[in-house]
């Protein structure tokens, strides 16, 4: 079980990419440093666009560009905005269906997993991820600190 799906997985690597590049990249371009399809791509982009992640100029210096203040959003909440089912459990949901939710052992364990995974998720702003030498700033950490702190007992 992943739990990044293929679109949000891609959504990053766009993101990454035009991140490291200001002047911004075609959904041609992209798709070509990465081997993908373009138009795979260009659905990411259309969706990053459309969410406000990238924003798109056309004509002949046409392309995307990263969104002023992208950086700044954390993690757990650029998943949620491209993928709305991500959760550790289905019967974490909101009217999920399931019949034995009310006489589950593990449905209060679980979300608290959940929720502690998505604090986590909440402290990796996206910057992080594109520029990984930078860490939080205030707390000297990186991404991969953040995922070696040991838990709290």
């Amino acid at each position: 079980m992943a739990l990044l799906n293929r679109k949000v997985d891609y959504a990053l690597l766009v993101l990454s990419d035009l991140a490291q590049n200001a002047e911004g990249a075609s959904a041609r371009e992209l798709a070509g440093r990465f081997g993908l399809s373009r138009s795979f791509v260009a659905n990411i982009l259309k969706e990053l666009c459309h969410k406000g992640f990238v924003a798109s100029q056309r004509g002949v210096k046409g392309g995307y560009r990263l969104s002023e203040g992208t950086e700044a959003v954390c993690l757990a909440e650029f998943i949620e905005s491209l993928d709305d089912s991500f959760r550790l459990a289905e019967c974490n949901r909101p009217n999920n269906g399931c019949t034995v939710a009310e006489r589950c052992p593990v449905r209060g364990p679980i979300a608290a997993v959940h929720n502690r995974i998505r604090d986590v998720l909440c402290a990796v702003r996206l910057g992080e991820l594109f520029h990984p030498a930078v860490g939080p700033v205030g707390r000297g950490l990186t991404v991969l600190d953040l995922a070696a702190e040991p838990a709290a007992t």
